[in-house]
């Protein structure tokens, strides 16, 4: 094996990865990069900076990807509409490629043979982060070390800390913590009661929507915007996509839209229970079907409803740039051409209500389903043979069966 004289580590500044920034230079006795993603977290990212100059580290990363994020991950991922299992908007899934590609790209940059990731060896995001890096580089050294050290319990993560003199918050001790995961796109929460799948979660676990019971009793009503696709205005005025998401976030938290308490199986093969609040993402969903409503070709959009639940698989279980989900991206893509127009949404009690669509490239015709004489020539009698044809192999199925 090459030695490793170098390591960019995925870090976040939490006791986790602060613990294992000192385990990396301890046991592999080589310079640790530190790279901190600001996925729209909504955390203060500059304690993690100073953690890091703390601990000896030089080269500190925090870059801003919140614009990268929704526009390259987020927005492609919601053309599909895509749904984990049939509910889940994989929030914490399209964040962990792009987290990848800068550790990757960081670790060329400076000459490093090696990455870090402070996943545990029960989740999905080690499956995530270690997939990407292989389809980016495979000559990039993987370090794990939850699957490496011999710390198997938190009262040893707390001794290490004490031992090494890496600060531990007073909400870290004695019982674990909620495990929290926050990006643009949505929160997340485990561990704790939640564990158990017959506890009620407590409201205290919600953190960016007020329960639909205490939301405002008058509906909200909103019109996003639409180009190819992607969303790109709410109430006619145009954003960025960072800053869409982010409205729309605000305005679905308060309405309470957004909330799952999801039993989900995980690809290493256990279940698990987690809490998801994605309010502008379930707001966005809505809209999109709606605009696609009267913009697709039928057969186009039951082919995007038969492929979507294995393109969220293939996010959910780490295969962002994997040969097929970029094949299955651009037949996605392609159905999107004529996706613009505008979408009135009714927020209401944590709902979000499809009531207008419009758009100059619709395939609706009123003249066609109207009940009244319509201006477009329309057959009745056509609609005869159409079912006699379609009707055929019923009528010799019901033969042989009567014999």
């Amino acid at each position: 094996m090459t030695k490793i004289e170098k390591i960019v580590l995925s870090y976040s500044g939490g006791l986790d990865t602060s613990i294992i920034l000192k385990w990396l230079q301890e046991t592999y006795g080589c310079e640790v990069v530190t790279f901190t993603a600001d996925l729209g977290q909504g955390e203060e990212l500059e304690p993690a900076r100073a953690k890091a100059e703390m601990s000896g580290v030089k080269d500190i990363r925090i870059v801003d990807l919140r614009e990268e994020f929704v526009s390259d991950f987020v927005f492609p991922m919601l053309r599909a509409n895509a749904l984990y299992e049939g509910q889940y908007l994989l929030g914490s899934s399209i964040a962990r490629p792009l987290i990848a590609k800068h550790l990757v790209g960081i670790a060329r940059e400076v000459g490093a043979h090696a990455v870090a990731h402070g996943a545990t060896g029960k989740g999905n995001d080690q499956v995530r982060f270690e997939l990407a890096v292989n389809a980016l580089d495979p000559s990039i050294t993987i370090i794990a070390p939850w699957r490496q050290w011999n710390i198997r319990s938190r009262m040893q993560l707390l001794e290490y800390a004490e031992k090494h003199h890496i600060p531990v918050p007073s909400d870290k001790r004695g019982e674990a913590p909620f495990s929290i995961d926050a990006n643009l796109l949505h929160t997340s929460t485990e561990g704790k009661i939640l564990e158990n799948p017959a506890e009620v979660v407590p409201d205290h676990v919600y953190q960016r929507t007020v329960d639909p019971v205490d939301a405002p009793d008058t509906p909200e009503i909103i019109t996003i915007g639409f180009e190819r696709g992607d969303p790109v205005s709410v109430n006619g005025k145009s954003m960025t996509p960072a800053a869409l998401l982010t409205e729309l976030n605000g305005l679905g938290g308060r309405h309470g839209i957004g909330r799952l308490d999801l039993v989900e199986n995980r690809f290493i093969g256990m279940k698990s229970r987690g809490i998801y609040e994605t309010p502008g993402g379930t707001i966005l969903l809505a809209a999109h079907r709606g605009i696609e409503s009267i913009t697709l070709d039928r057969a186009a959009a039951h082919l995007k409803d038969e492929i979507m639940p294995r393109y969220a698989e293939l996010i959910y279980n780490g295969f962002w740039f994997a040969p097929e989900r970029e094949m299955l991206q651009a037949l996605i893509d392609q159905s999107q051409t004529f996706v613009s127009g505008e979408v009135m949404v009714r927020l209401y009690k944590g709902s979000a209500s499809v009531i207008s669509r419009t758009s100059p490239l619709s395939l609706y015709s009123a003249d066609l389903v109207t009940f009244e004489e319509s201006a477009i020539a329309y057959d009745h009698h056509d609609a005869e043979g159409f079912i006699r044809l379609n009707g055929l192999r019923l009528r010799s199925w019901a033969a042989r069966n009567s014999r």
